[in-house]
């Protein structure tokens, strides 16, 4: 029997490394998409590249979602079953400051491939990465379903929007399987070390090795929807498993202020945060010794933020079978047992 063939752009990422791992579980022949640079950027997949059993079912290709000819060639040699598109520059402050790059990796790269899917010999099914960050500061309390409106607050939420719309569009227009993902937060230990989440676990893990005396935020206030990106991309593949393409919010259905995970973070380490002051005199300090162990500094806010996310996974629970499996406590375990470790 045939093995299935995935094309993964964005293979490198948190959510790649992951995917990969599942699939290749699966018995897929895995290909990847690495954007080439003066510097191998393969330390999330290299364990899997270099395994003698399931490394052989997995190829790296060298390319750019902002080259359209180089992806073409690719894809057409490849010839997938499935493509997981989860290419982008995806730190939503960094987009302010360089946009354009920002929406020609998301919406120009998503375009290049529609418009490549088209061309393939095989009847493809594509799983696009949408995000939260595309709700804005229109979701309700109730949560960001399928059906809830876009307000982007970011050059990086709208370069995503505009993905996600091209992928309805092409769905619609030219009968491609396509499914939207939009994720809420999810994280892990292989987040990049410039997100919010990874920064405070390897900050906790440097305070405890008196490394390092505190942490430096933003927005302690802003609330976000956090999971575990291990247990996310299964839905990645179950989406594509479907009869008929749709998209699906992914979701843990709890939202938590930065400083909520802030305190639950130190809490497993056996301390207690205690907070004095407002806006950008706020401290956060050890209620024991009177450390001040959490700072905030005006470079770590964007310019226009999102308050509130909250997702609604309703859908994906009854036509999906998801359920988060890991707790934001269970989740913030395995990030800073990690990071003390590896450290």
């Amino acid at each position: 029997m045939r093995k299935k063939k995935a094309f993964i752009t964005g293979i490198s990422g948190q959510d790649g490394s992951y995917l990969t791992e599942f699939l290749l579980k699966k018995n897929y022949e895995v290909h990847g998409l690495i954007r080439r640079s003066s510097l191998f950027n393969r330390g999330r997949i290299e364990h899997l590249i270099q395994d003698p059993k399931i490394g052989k079912n997995l190829e790296i290709h060298y390319g750019d979602m902002c080259d359209g000819s180089g992806l073409f060639a690719t894809l057409s040699k490849v010839q997938p079953d499935e493509i997981y598109n989860l290419a982008a520059q995806s730190h939503v402050k960094i987009s302010f400051e360089i946009p354009e790059y920002t929406f020609d990796t998301i919406g120009g790269g998503t375009l290049r491939l529609l418009e490549i899917a088209r061309s393939l010999k095989n009847d493809v099914k594509i799983y696009n990465a949408s995000s939260s960050e595309q709700y804005g500061n229109v979701n309700s309390k109730t949560g960001g379903s399928e059906k809830t409106i876009f307000k982007p607050n970011s050059p990086y939420a709208s370069a995503k929007c505009y993905a996600h719309n091209l992928c309805d569009i092409y769905r619609d227009s030219y009968k491609i399987f396509i499914c939207n993902g939009i994720l809420f937060n999810h994280e892990s230990p292989r987040r990049s070390e410039n997100f919010v989440s990874r920064k405070i676990s390897i900050s906790i893990s440097n305070i405890i090795k008196k490394r390092q005396k505190f942490i430096t935020l933003g927005n302690l206030y802003a609330k976000r929807d956090w999971g575990y990106a291990k247990d996310y991309v299964e839905m990645m593949w179950k989406m594509l498993q479907k009869q008929k393409p749709e998209n699906y919010v992914i979701s843990s259905d709890k939202s938590y202020s930065v400083k909520q995970f802030v305190e639950k973070s130190f809490k497993y380490v056996n301390i207690n945060i205690k907070w004095h002051g407002k806006g950008l005199n706020e401290i956060g300090y050890d209620s024991k010794t009177g450390d001040t162990l959490v700072k905030v500094s005006k470079e770590y806010f964007r310019p226009l933020d999102v308050d509130y996310l909250l997702g609604d996974s309703s859908k994906a629970k009854k036509e999906l079978g998801w359920k988060n499996k890991t707790s934001l406590d269970n989740l913030i375990k395995i990030m800073i047992e990690n990071d003390i470790q590896k450290n």
